[in-house]
C-alpha cells in the first residue's frame, strides 16, 4: 500500500544518499493562504534569498528578515518554476534551494511508470450481459488487448467457460462505440448470461499524495522499485549541471572531489539495474497472463 507521497520520499532518500548532501530545512511557524507574499519560518539561519519548496511548492524568496523570521516573497514567486501555490499550515517544512524538488520527483515517477508501457501493462476487467441478438459490445475507454474472455454457465458450479472467437477492434466508430473499442463475440452463450472481459491498458500517471501506487498505476506491487530505479536514473545527470554552469571556488572544489561525468556514470549504473528489474517483471506478467490462442474473422 505505497502511497505516491511516499515513493517520492524514498526517491529523494536514494538520490541524497543517508548522511551526506542534506537540504537545508526549517519549518513554518503560522498558517499562510496560496496567495500570501510573506511566510515565518523558524530558523533563519536555514533559509535564504532564493528557491525554496514547501510541500510541493517551489517559492521564490526575496529577503528574510532575521529579527521576525519573516520571509518576503515577491508577487512572481508564489507557484514559482510551474509548481502549483497552495496554502500550508504551522510546521510545514521549507527547504531551501532543494537538490531535487518534489514535484520534479514525481514528473519523473510518472515519466518512468508511461514509459514501462508495452513492456507492462495495467489489468482491467469489465462483465457484460450476454444478449444473443447482440455480437458487438463496448469497451471501457482505454481497453487495449484483450488477455481473457470467458462467460459463467447456469447452475451450481457457476463455472466460467473461456470463449474461444471473438476480436477486438481499437478503431471502433465512435458514433456507435464512445469509447471508440468494441469486442465482437461469436460463440454460442446462454442468453443473459454474465461475460468477463479481462483486458491490458496503458499504466495511469500518480496524481495525488495519497494515491496508492497499484491501485491508480495498476501495475503490480513488485514494480514500485523498478519505477524508481526509472525516475532516479533520468535525475542523477543533472547533478553535473551545477558544476558544469559553475565559475567559483566553491565550484572548483566541488568539481575535484566529484569530476564532471561521473553522474552520468552513475546513471548508466542504475539504467543498468532498472532494464534487469524489468526484464524480471516482464517475465513475470508472462507468466501471470499467458498468451491465449483465439480465432476471429
Amino acid at each position: 500500500m505505497t502511497t505516491f507521497n511516499e515513493m517520492i520520499d524514498d526517491t529523494l532518500l536514494h538520490l541524497q544518499g543517508y548522511t551526506k548532501q542534506q537540504d537545508q530545512v526549517t519549518h513554518l511557524t503560522a498558517d499562510t493562504t496560496s496567495t500570501a507574499t510573506t511566510m515565518i519560518v523558524n530558523d533563519v539561519t536555514s533559509i535564504s534569498r532564493g528557491t525554496a519548496e514547501v510541500g510541493n511548492e517551489l517559492i521564490w524568496i526575496d529577503s528574510v528578515d532575521q529579527q521576525t523570521g519573516t520571509v518576503t516573497i515577491p508577487p512572481y514567486g508564489r507557484g514559482y518554476r510551474s509548481s502549483t501555490a497552495a496554502s500550508h499550515t504551522s510546521g510545514s517544512m521549507v527547504t531551501s534551494s532543494p537538490m531535487f524538488p518534489r514535484k520534479t520527483v514525481s514528473q519523473a515517477l510518472n515519466d518512468a511508470i508511461i514509459a514501462v508501457y508495452p513492456e507492462l501493462f495495467a489489468v482491467g476487467t469489465t462483465e457484460i450481459t450476454f444478449n444473443p441478438a447482440v455480437t458487438t459490445y463496448e469497451l471501457p475507454v482505454g481497453a487495449l488487448d484483450i488477455l481473457q474472455v470467458s462467460w459463467q454457465t447456469t447452475g451450481p458450479s457457476k463455472e466460467w467457460l473461456p470463449v474461444r472467437r471473438f476480436r477486438v477492434d481499437r478503431h471502433a466508430a465512435t458514433g456507435s462505440y464512445s469509447s471508440g473499442v468494441s469486442l465482437s463475440v461469436y460463440d454460442s452463450i446462454v442468453p443473459g448470461r454474465p461475460m468477463k472481459i479481462t483486458f491490458t491498458k496503458e499504466p495511469s500517471p500518480l496524481v495525488n499524495d495519497s494515491d496508492v501506487f497499484n491501485t491508480v498505476t495498476g501495475l503490480p506491487n513488485s514494480c514500485e522499485d523498478l519505477v524508481r530505479f526509472g525516475a532516479a536514473y533520468r535525475l542523477v545527470p543533472f547533478f553535473d549541471s551545477a558544476q558544469a554552469s559553475g565559475d567559483s571556488a566553491q565550484a572548483d572544489f566541488s568539481a575535484g572531489q566529484r569530476p564532471i561525468g561521473s553522474s552520468s556514470a552513475l546513471s548508466r549504473f542504475l539504467l543498468q539495474m532498472y532494464q534487469v528489474r524489468l526484464a524480471e517483471e516482464v517475465k513475470g506478467m508472462q507468466s501471470a497472463f499467458p498468451v491465449r490462442s483465439h480465432y476471429t474473422r
